[in-house]
């Protein structure tokens, strides 16, 4: 009886661990989130959904390039997000539209961006493409 109790508390346990983690019902709402923080120019709230490690590095690149007046991000929109097996990287597919003054030329990208499950939440670790890929690139 106690290897029967045992053994349910572990498989309860490992549930409780990995709620969330694979669930595409919680990856697509953290790729809105930041893509919509961006959009309105929220960068201090964008930067809580990077990785830690890649966070002052983006922070840095938006006081650098003025963003919080130049970069106009005028359209985003998810087109695909999918979730690798193992269950803790994830790769959306965005395209964003985006212009930085002085330049009033609109620029539009598809943007690849790859989000890692970490402490119970997904974190965007780099981007290929749009406004964001220097300091995000997904070569560092």
């Amino acid at each position: 009886m106690r290897a029967i109790c045992l053994v349910f508390f572990l498989m309860l346990s490992a549930c409780a661990t990995l709620k969330g983690q694979g669930d595409l019902e919680l990856l697509k709402p953290a790729i809105e989130n930041f893509h919509q923080r961006a959009r309105w120019k929220d960068f201090r709230g964008a930067a809580e959904l990077v990785v830690p490690e890649k966070r002052a590095a983006f922070l840095a690149a938006r006081e650098q390039l003025r963003d919080d007046k130049d970069l106009n991000i005028t359209d985003y929109s998810l087109e695909d997000a999918t979730i690798q097996p193992n269950l803790t990287e994830a790769v959306a597919v965005t395209r964003v539209s985006w212009f930085r003054l002085p330049s009033a030329s609109e620029q539009s990208a598809t943007v690849r961006s790859r989000f890692v499950w970490r402490d119970g939440t997904w974190l965007l670790d780099g981007q290929d493409g749009g406004p964001f890929a220097t300091e995000l690139s997904l070569g560092k």
